[in-house]
């Protein structure tokens, strides 16, 4: 009788590891939304189910910084923008880039006309809002490149450390704020502003951008043979999910609404996001082109004397998931 009990405990716990091994977390950096659209498409359409997989979407929020969660084992795989995790390996946390759906930056600078800003020298004596938590080193990277101090004066920028909404432009608290082509861009026409009264420097058009929202993973977990076939499959569905997302924009923005338990989102806003971020996958299968990377790694380099990372970075990305998944 004892024999029998272990071999049922035994076959019990064997067939719950196998279910688990097929678990996979995907921690988001912000919140439900169409930024995120190919994830909720994959699981919508059944793309993790006919893998195997059963994927939990953790949505983010500024209070959720990607990076902690990934090396607290509460996420396998996170979604942070390049400069951020590039940060955080240096600083000791040991993120690779395994899969890179964006190809293009959405992030660019939105400023008032009348402000008589008409060119990166006109930013020298205005006030400019810029989100931190790692998102801030884009900006400060633009900045040392163009020889303006971020210290604020005639010949400087003032930095304003920006919340994750528009007021400060809004309520002239700013002369420029960050945006996304996707998201915050939008909400400034929201509240009544004409496109007519705005002029924008997007950091794709600078030569400054760096690559946003790829998929890291902790290095040792890619020591795992299991782990390994684990991310094939998800990169496999998500950039399934993605590409059906591109193509089908409407769908796409209903699902991520329909997964957006807060209840704050709108359908007219999530179609408005889902067409904008189809415009920077488009043309990246999800493989990391070695170009952007490296655009990215020079970007973060040229930051003076005080640049975002100190050194190039080894072992920050592989392309062994992309190729087993998409070839």
């Amino acid at each position: 009788m004892k024999k029998l009990i272990t071999a049922a405990t035994l076959a019990f716990v064997a067939s719950g590891a196998s279910a688990q091994d097929n678990d996979v977390k995907l921690q988001l950096q912000w919140v439900t939304q169409s930024q995120f659209a190919g994830y909720y498409v994959a699981q919508d359409k059944g793309y993790y189910e006919e893998e195997g997989l059963n994927v939990t979407i953790l949505p983010g929020g500024p209070d959720i910084a990607p990076p902690q969660v990934l090396a607290g084992g509460g996420a396998d795989v996170m979604l942070n923008w390049m400069p951020s995790a590039l940060a955080a390996r240096e600083k000791g946390l040991p993120v690779v880039n395994i899969a890179q759906p964006f190809k293009t930056s959405g992030l660019m600078l939105t400023c008032w006309k009348d402000t008589g800003i008409t060119s990166v020298e006109d930013f020298k004596g205005k006030t400019i809002g810029v989100w931190f938590f790692g998102n801030e080193y884009p900006f400060l990277s633009w900045m040392s490149q163009a020889g303006i101090s971020t210290d604020g004066g005639d010949d400087g920028v003032t930095v304003l450390k920006q919340g994750f909404n528009v007021d400060p432009l809004i309520q002239r608290q700013a002369d420029c704020i960050s945006t996304m082509t996707y998201n915050e861009y939008g909400q400034v026409l929201d509240a009544g502003v004409s496109p007519d009264e705005l002029v924008t420097f997007k950091y794709e058009d600078q030569g400054v951008a760096t690559l946003e929202d790829g998929m890291w993973v902790l290095e040792e977990n890619l020591q795992n043979p299991e782990f390994v076939d684990k991310m094939v499959k998800f990169v496999r569905a998500s950039m399934k999910g993605w590409k059906y997302a591109e193509e089908n924009p409407a769908e796409a923005a209903q699902i991520v609404l329909d997964n957006d338990e807060t209840g704050a989102q709108s359908l007219e806003a999530q179609e408005r996001m889902m067409n904008e971020v189809a415009k920077l996958t488009a043309g990246s299968n999800g493989t990391l082109d070695e170009a952007d990377y490296q655009r990215t790694v020079d970007t973060l380099l040229a930051g003076g004397s005080d640049p975002v990372i100190s050194k190039a970075p080894e072992g920050a990305w592989t392309h062994e998931i992309t190729d087993q998944a998409l070839n």
